[in-house]
């Protein structure tokens, strides 16, 4: 079984890029993967929520796990999506990952009770993933009772991480670090605003979207023992936080848009259904990523 403890830092969430004629875009695609490298990334996640997930096929998941490996070559992990409505789409999504060759999987199982819930995590751990990460997902309660989630640690070998992303992220952090004896690897995702109390309640990851190198360097900041240099270049990226994390669509609206400034994706094209970007989000957003750009190109050449 994989040791996930010895991920620290920062695991990038990708976004799907998409050619002028709607199919995956794999240049773009490595080029944002070369681009996290470089900054230090330390592991990828694909597909998933930010990779506009539900709207992709079977075949173009697959192609998206596999053009993420080849590119990476083992360099760093990379955690396959497998997350599906039913057990039985979320088993052949995790046993396609598993085959790739991804070095663990996450999914995001809807808690229910807890009979129901440890039935389908022992379903999924079954199929003897490098490592399984559970996606704690909610966003309007607290998720996964966390008394249930040290036992199915102690109880299931293959799991070992979980991806907190529910209301209030903060404390659950702690709790479920000290009901695993801070054995089970934790990340946080979602409340990215709250990215310098996540990394002061001692979580050994955050899995952000883009601004690679500005994260990666907040991070390291803070692990440097520099907190205050660390929350300096943080609170400059609040203004774009507080504007892409007001849903996840405009969340890829705005990353997708950033990518194609960068000169990272060859567009900024999206999938429907989604949430419109309408002519004021089109110009803050256009502001935000002169900003971004420029926090980017400051951290890059340091």
């Amino acid at each position: 079984m994989k040791e996930l403890l010895g991920i620290r830092g920062i695991i990038t969430v990708l976004n799907t890029p998409f050619t002028a004629d709607d199919e995956i875009d794999t240049e773009s695609l490595k080029r944002n993967i070369n681009e996290a490298v470089h900054a230090g990334v330390a592991g990828f996640l694909v597909p998933a929520m930010a990779s506009e997930v539900e709207k992709l096929s079977d075949a173009e998941r697959d192609l998206e796990i596999t053009t993420v490996l080849d590119e990476v070559r083992d360099k760093i992990p990379v955690i396959g999506g497998a997350s599906a409505p039913t057990p039985e789409a979320r088993a052949i999504y995790a046993r396609a990952a598993i085959d790739a060759g991804c070095d663990g999987i996450l999914v995001n199982i809807p808690y229910e009770q807890d009979i129901q819930y440890a039935a389908d995590v022992d379903a999924i751990a079954k199929l003897d993933p490098g490592f399984l990460m559970l996606q704690d997902w909610s966003s309007s309660d607290y998720g996964i009772p966390v008394p249930l989630i040290a036992r199915l640690f102690e109880e299931l070998d293959a799991f070992r991480a979980l991806k907190i992303e529910v209301v209030p992220a903060g404390a659950k952090y702690s709790e479920v670090i000290e009901a695993t004896g801070g054995r089970l690897h934790v990340s946080g995702g979602w409340a990215v605003m709250q990215l310098i109390e996540a990394l002061d309640r001692g979580i050994h990851a955050f899995m952000p979207t883009g601004l690679h190198h500005v994260y990666t360097r907040i991070y390291g900041l803070y692990k440097g023992g520099d907190r205050d240099a660390a929350r300096e270049l943080f609170d400059k990226i609040l203004p774009v936080l507080a504007f892409s994390n007001q849903h996840l669509d405009i969340s890829i609206h705005f990353f997708k848009r950033l990518m194609f400034k960068q000169g990272i994706f060859s567009t900024s094209r999206i999938r429907f259904p989604i949430l419109p970007f309408d002519g004021i989000h089109e110009k803050i957003a256009k502001e935000l990523i002169d900003l971004a750009i420029a926090l980017e190109h400051e951290t890059k050449n340091k």
